[in-house]
């Protein structure tokens, strides 16, 4: 993998609130990546998440409008929980390092990974952010986004308004059908010019968890797959989110807690341990 970044482009990350890194994964690696997560999603049997019976397109709890979302991207939550060939990608210390020094903390532990699969003629992704929907708050939070199959604007590749996130905050406004409802919390980015991120495969992107993005409809007839996953600070304490914990998990944990079970959200790397 492509994990060695330049002061260049962690500055940019820090400016735009997203980066992208072209070639991520060489051909083999991509290879690898498409096989395992292949076989994770078809391991899950349309699960959405582990310890669940809710399959993807039913409601859970987490976006509202699940007939409309049903249609917007299959979704696969933290398959590194049920594949041993995904954890071992998913925890690779080397992300957690990518992840350390665009946030800019010591210690990176994983939120949640997803399988984001547009199908043809799926719907747009409206524009959104990460970090209010998650049980811990930390403006630092961020994702990474690895294509598996080339992602243009065609098929529903991402975009980002860059600098956003300098601007935004925590309420959650959730992911709706109307592209522009964001910006009835933050009018003032409304007249803000968005960024395509197209990406070939085995490309990936970072962005913040607080810097408005989303995707477009998928208009063709092939599949736009991606890997993706949410990391955050290691130290961050629950905020009373339910999001992706499990009901006994959320009755053990009180607000403030630290979210520090390497069941559910291991420390995948720490600076000066290597």
């Amino acid at each position: 993998m492509n994990t060695l970044l330049t002061q260049k482009q962690i500055q940019s990350y820090r400016e735009d609130g997203f980066l992208l890194i072209e070639n991520f994964l060489n051909q083999e690696e991509l290879s690898h990546w498409r096989q395992v997560i292949t076989e994770a999603v078809e391991q899950r049997d349309g699960r959405k998440m582990p310890g669940s019976d809710k399959k993807m397109g039913e409601d859970d709890g987490i976006n509202t409008e699940s007939e409309y979302f049903g249609k917007v991207f299959d979704q696969m939550i933290n398959i590194w929980q049920t594949n041993d060939a995904a954890r071992q990608i998913m925890l690779d210390e080397r992300l957690g390092k990518m992840a350390a020094e665009l946030a800019g903390w010591e210690g990176t532990r994983i939120w949640h990974d997803q399988v984001l699969i547009k199908r043809p003629w799926a719907n747009p992704t409206s524009w959104h952010l990460d970090t209010p929907f998650w049980s811990f708050t930390d403006k630092r939070a961020l994702s990474i986004w690895v294509a598996l199959d080339d992602a243009t604007n065609e098929n529903g590749c991402l975009y980002f308004i860059p600098g956003s996130y300098h601007e935004t905050g925590f309420e959650n406004q959730g992911i709706g059908k109307n592209m522009d409802a964001i910006f009835q919390v933050y009018p003032q980015l409304v007249t803000k010019s968005a960024v395509a991120a197209p990406m070939k495969a085995g490309s990936c992107s970072f962005h913040n968890g607080l810097t408005i993005h989303g995707a477009g409809a998928n208009m063709t007839n092939g599949f736009r797959r991606a890997m993706t996953c949410a990391y955050m600070p290691d130290g961050a304490r629950f905020n009373g989110i339910k999001n992706i914990l499990s009901d006994a998990q959320v009755t053990r944990l009180k607000v403030g807690d630290l979210l520090d079970d390497d069941a559910q959200n291991p420390l995948i790397y720490t600076a000066g341990i290597q």
